[in-house]
């Protein structure tokens, strides 16, 4: 990493036409500026893992037409009510021992609603936190008050994807509105807890709502810390079932758009990966993804293992970050030694 002098500014001001001329660079072109500002903000090399576990499967009362969890598609996922702590906990740990520094719960709900199964949920954040590894949640939509409750419990990040576009948004969702995302992301911002904020193409959008979402979350007052580039994985049952798979180029293109917008972003390959050679994945992360879900299930989809992704790590020079290390605005680090887990990725 250079001197803060050397440094791109961050901006929270880019245009639509800024965004367009970045995201249609040659794509050769564009992998090595993206590259060039990875270095300058990044340890290179480094990659967060992080594992996803779905603690409260199906039964979900939105119409995200991708989502197999909505209660009004037929679809081969089961539903189950929230899993215990003790069920939670175990793997956590196991997360642990397989190398992960964040673990993320994901509920299938709208919203949390302030009764006994958040009160769980709050038990499981600290639980998680005890471990010393960062706790991140997807429970729907919270208010101020709740995402205060998480923030008190231990609750490191956050995540609430915007999906797509505005313009694209109600193709896809119908059930809430784009505003009703960025209140939630406004008030986990508020709360002081890190905010995982990203979206998924391949959803029959346009390269425009591709490059207007972008454009929605570098401009936010402050950049996510974390942005998943997700490519559509097709569930039998869904309206998006027949999409077809995204290409390595579209991900790529998004992912070095993002690096070069939000230079101190964590840029998340994330779903789809199963999908993905190596290969492929190295283009990712040349291009400036720096983070990953590994594990055998991504909430109720296929995955990558830690042990297909230990190889990769070995075979990339992949080094995994360590657990609460934050970037500074100089581009070094401030690492927080009480409970940073400097991880292995297991056998």
């Amino acid at each position: 990493m250079t001197d803060a002098q050397n440094t791109a500014p961050l901006r929270t001001d880019w245009s639509m036409d800024e965004i367009r001329a970045i995201y249609y660079k040659p794509v050769l072109e564009l992998i090595v500026e993206a590259s060039q500002v990875h270095q300058q903000y990044q340890a290179t090399g480094e990659v967060q893992v992080c594992t996803l576990l779905s603690v409260k499967t199906g039964g979900c009362p939105e119409d995200c037409a991708y989502c197999p969890q909505a209660a009004r598609y037929h679809t081969d996922v089961p539903v189950h009510k929230l899993l215990s702590n003790d069920v939670v906990l175990d793997a956590a740990r196991q997360a642990k021992e397989g190398g992960s520094t964040r673990f993320c719960m994901g509920a299938a709900w709208r919203e949390v609603r302030d009764n006994r199964d958040f009160d769980r949920v709050l038990e499981m954040v600290e639980g998680v936190n005890e471990m010393g590894l960062e706790v991140c949640c997807t429970l729907g939509m919270v208010n101020e008050y709740q995402a205060e409750r998480l923030k008190q419990a231990g609750l490191y990040a956050y995540n609430h994807n915007l999906d797509t576009s505005e313009e694209n948004y109600s193709n896809i969702i119908t059930t809430r509105t784009y505003g009703d995302r960025l209140n939630t992301i406004e008030n986990v911002r508020k709360a002081g807890i890190s905010v995982c904020s990203g979206g998924i193409i391949g959803l029959g959008e346009t390269d425009d709502d591709r490059i207007a979402m972008l454009h929605v979350l570098a401009n936010l007052p402050q950049h996510p810390e974390s942005v998943p580039v997700n490519a559509l994985v097709p569930v039998e049952g869904t309206p998006l079932a027949e999409q077809p798979r995204v290409s390595v180029w579209e991900m790529v293109r998004m992912i070095a758009t993002a690096r070069i917008l939000m230079p101190q972003t964590m840029v998340r390959l994330s779903a789809g990966r199963q999908e993905m050679p190596v290969s492929e994945q190295a283009l990712c992360f040349l291009a400036g993804a720096n983070s990953i879900f590994s594990g055998d299930k991504l909430l109720t989809t296929p995955n990558p293992g830690f042990a297909d992704d230990k190889a990769m790590f070995e075979l990339l020079g992949l080094t995994p970050r360590k657990s609460f290390k934050a970037e500074t605005p100089c581009g070094g680090t401030v690492d927080a030694p009480a409970t940073a887990q400097t991880p292995a990725l297991a056998e």
